[in-house]
């Protein structure tokens, strides 16, 4: 096993903000598939609150251009059955639609990457501009060397964009994963067979449940990240293998977490 010492930490909902991006490209990448349609949809440009209601729940990029599609009516079931109720049935209302539009994930997640390298070949600076750090993080993540310890990005958004978006804010992190590597809690137990972790910091609480039920990684501290995409009630009951983390905390030496 190697001697280093690791931070684990989800990107989207953790390093950086990219609110407007997601929509953005979701939204293209809707109109893109619904080009036939395309004189009777109205997408805003703004970001719905709709939209930004329902990311916490988003698990995989592609799930983001389901959502962009269900809003581009009011007769849709987001508008019929509200955001609860659909929130509430939400894998349910994605499978529906996937079936209504005959769709399949590989295909929504296909193309809402080829939006997102259009956007990178044509107007790199604006669609890197739609990403912003959250406080605090990027210099804790150049503190981390201080206290003996690298961090890795594990993310279910593609490598290329997630390497751009590193780029740049000038970090460089130990290890990359994107979506293409495999499920988050199979890094994990492959990192775990090698390296030291410290840690795994992610907003998405049904991720972190899954984790510590793995048993590989039952040691494996976890903390819910509470500044990210969070539901409402995301911060509350949390199993006691899992850690709510503020930035104030993230700030301290790792030593002082909770």
């Amino acid at each position: 096993m190697s001697s280093s010492q690791l931070l684990v930490f989800d990107f989207d909902g953790v390093i950086l903000d990219g609110m407007q991006e997601y929509w953005s490209s979701a939204r293209q990448a809707c109109l893109m598939l619904l080009e036939d349609q395309a004189d009777s949809i109205t997408l805003p440009k703004e970001i719905p609150n709709e939209f930004k209601l329902l990311r916490p729940l988003v698990h995989h990029g592609w799930e983001m251009v389901v959502i962009a599609a269900e809003l581009k009516n009011t007769h849709s079931q987001i508008y019929k059955k509200g955001i609860q109720e659909f929130s509430h049935q939400y894998p349910r209302y994605c499978k529906q639609i996937l079936a209504q539009h005959g769709w399949n994930p590989s295909q929504l997640q296909q193309a809402l990457e080829e939006v997102r390298k259009k956007a990178l070949k044509h107007n790199p600076e604006v669609w890197l501009a739609q990403h912003q750090p959250f406080p605090g993080v990027l210099k804790r993540l150049e503190c981390l060397l201080s206290e003996g310890i690298n961090y890795v990005v594990l993310t279910t958004k593609g490598a290329l964009f997630t390497a751009e978006l590193l780029k740049r804010y000038r970090l460089k992190p130990y290890l990359l994963y994107g979506h293409e590597a495999g499920s988050k809690t199979e890094i994990l137990v492959e990192l775990s067979r090698k390296y030291t972790l410290r840690g795994f910091i992610e907003d998405r609480r049904a991720t972190l449940e899954k984790t510590i039920a793995v048993p590989q990684l039952k040691s494996l501290p976890c903390y819910l990240a509470n500044w990210g995409y969070l539901k409402p009630n995301d911060h509350k009951d949390l199993p006691q293998e899992i850690q709510l983390l503020s930035l104030k905390d993230l700030a301290n030496p790792l030593a002082m977490w909770p």
